[in-house]
């Protein structure tokens, strides 16, 4: 009897161990994972500048603008969509209040800058022989590389000088003629030359000067300006000359 209670208590024993270990082993459920919240873009920030900002009626200013956490900007009145970063050569007619608007994923950020404009000082008028002759000193030819009509690096600084001497003589008419070189067709040295001549006129567009004082003519390869038959002759004739207006 003794042993008959024994040997329950031990079958006893190893059920409630096995119950025990098989408890043990029963796996943990993992708390529910919670997103990592999105993170929030910084607010834009911009800032405008108009150097000088006091200019005689006729002349220019520049604006320069630079911005962060942008992605998009607009310049008012009358530009229109910029780069985030830059500059913007204007001339205004009178008193102008510029504002540039940049947006990013942030929100929205203005900045402004105001531009004064003064009457010119009356002057003495000029004689036709001597608007000629300054128009022809001051106003400077953009040359261009072989059969292409982009304006060059160096054409870019002497355009914005003409445009600055344009600013402030704002009743100068002129023509823009374009040139080619003497290798190529006719037909193709004309298309060349409207190209050069229209993309000449549009440069000193964009500074400020009215499209409405600018013609454009193409003169392809027949009215040279040098004939040798060399580089250096065939650079002088790939131009958009200026003729001033009579």
């Amino acid at each position: 009897m003794k042993r008959s209670q024994a040997w329950r208590s031990t079958i006893l024993t190893v059920l409630i161990s096995v119950v025990f270990l098989s408890s043990c082993h029963k796996q943990v459920a993992k708390a529910p994972t919670v997103p990592s919240p999105t993170p929030k873009s910084d607010a834009p920030t911009v800032t405008l500048q108009a150097s000088p900002d006091t200019i005689t009626r006729g002349g220019s200013s520049t604006l320069t603008w630079s911005s962060s956490n942008a992605t998009q900007a607009t310049l008012s009145p009358g530009v229109g969509s910029v780069g985030t970063q830059g500059s913007r050569r204007v001339g205004p007619t009178d008193f102008t209040v510029y504002t540039i608007t940049a947006t990013g994923p942030g929100g929205t950020a203005t900045a402004s800058a105001s531009i004064a404009v003064t009457a010119p000082n009356s002057a003495p008028t000029t004689s036709a022989q001597t608007l000629e002759q300054l128009f022809q000193q001051s106003v400077k030819d953009s040359y261009f590389d072989y059969d292409k009509s982009d304006i060059r690096p160096d054409a870019r600084d002497t355009l914005t000088r003409d445009a600055d001497f344009l600013h402030v003589h704002s009743d100068v008419r002129f023509t823009i003629e374009g040139h080619c070189d003497e290798r190529g067709g006719e037909e193709y040295n004309l298309a060349l030359g409207d190209r050069r001549a229209a993309a000449t006129k549009q440069f000193l567009v964009s500074l400020g000067i009215s499209p409405d004082r600018i013609q454009v003519v193409s003169l392809g390869k027949e009215h040279p300006f040098c004939s040798a038959e060399d580089e250096a002759c065939y650079q002088q004739n790939r131009r958009g000359h200026f003729v001033l207006a009579r």
